[in-house]
């Protein structure tokens, strides 16, 4: 075999090789250098730690299996409050054929007045005393989302600003019907 040729079938061995070893390198480096986006399409936060309906206070069996849209209200449901409370409505509403298999909750810890009862019974809610439990564990209002199994799946912070709302509520609605679409229980 002369010079020539030999270099040749190295040259073809090399690119053959570095055909091969090439994307496996690439693709080492873009997982260690956060090169990618990995694709989240939840809007609100994963809870990361367990956390149940029973750590909470509330007994699963009271919920009929259906995915809850619970609401924590703050101390006192002030206007805010009520505004969050028609904007949760309305992405519960928004689910459309879902509907059926979610329930929305809100839990109050001081009384409401009867102005504002007769609204959240008006939109279909149910309307819980907070259990001390909750209080101990969730300190700010905020609205959880809950599976057929009493898991909290996913929690969104209610925003400060009212204009604010509309697309939280969008958030929300992208959330369930994402669960919903994928969920074979409830």
């Amino acid at each position: 075999m002369n010079s020539a040729q030999q270099k040749k079938s190295r040259r073809s061995l090399l690119m053959v090789i570095a055909a091969f070893a090439l994307p496996i390198i690439l693709a080492k480096l873009a997982l260690e250098l956060n090169w990618l986006d990995y694709g989240v399409t939840n809007k609100g936060s994963l809870v990361e730690n367990e956390l149940t309906l029973e750590q909470l206070g509330l007994a699963e069996t009271d919920f009929e299996k259906h995915w809850l849209i619970l609401y924590v209200l703050p101390k006192t449901c002030n206007v805010q409050c009520e505004k969050t409370l028609e904007t949760v409505h309305n992405t519960y509403t928004a689910l459309g054929r879902e509907v059926p298999r979610v329930s929305p909750v809100a839990l109050f810890q001081s009384e409401l007045s009867s102005l504002q009862q007769e609204r959240i019974a008006a939109s279909k809610w149910r309307i819980e005393a907070m259990p001390s439990l909750t209080k101990n564990i969730i300190t700010e209002p905020q609205i959880l989302i809950v599976d057929p199994l009493g898991n909290v799946v996913l929690t969104h912070d209610i925003p400060v600003d009212s204009a604010k709302l509309p697309a939280f509520g969008k958030m929300i609605v992208a959330d369930m019907k994402k669960l919903l679409k994928y969920s074979r229980i409830g």
